[in-house]
């Protein structure tokens, strides 16, 4: 799904990575001017309800608002009963379960956040999350500026 007019760069590369790790859906943020993370790309099938709710995410909240703060990956084995205090309403809207979010480098920088979830339970590899990890720093070279 194309967010914005921006490049379809992003979406094809989303939906390469969560079929890489065997996903069943997937968001990419970057950082903005404003200081929010906006939603540069997303699964297609997300409900537009989901897609109002994530289109800006605030530093802090959220999984991937956590993700790009502690610059370290989030995760929940089933964000539908998670008790971390992690997840939010918008993230449970989703109906899916098992989910990861990684911050997305360029250097040392954190430039946004890449997501991917399972309608089932799930938790994820060091592997995996290895290969998010690199896989995002790829992503960081396609990022809009400005």
């Amino acid at each position: 799904m194309v967010l914005n007019n921006e490049p379809t760069g992003h979406s094809e590369a989303l939906a390469r990575i969560v079929r890489m790790v065997g996903a069943d859906s997937g968001t990419l943020h970057y950082i903005g001017p404003d200081g929010l993370l906006h939603l540069a790309a997303a699964s297609a099938g997300m409900p537009p309800h989901v897609l109002a709710i994530i289109r800006e995410i605030p530093v802090g909240k959220g999984m991937a608002g956590l993700a790009f703060e502690r610059r370290a990956p989030v995760d929940a084995c089933n964000i539908q009963t998670d008790t971390s205090g992690d997840v939010r309403p918008g993230a449970r809207a989703t109906g899916l379960a098992g989910s990861i979010v990684v911050p997305i480098f360029d250097g040392e920088d954190v430039v946004g956040t890449l997501g991917v979830a399972n309608r089932s339970e799930r938790s994820f590899t060091e592997q995996e999350v290895e290969t998010l990890l690199a896989e995002g720093r790829n992503l960081a070279a396609q990022r809009p500026v400005g």
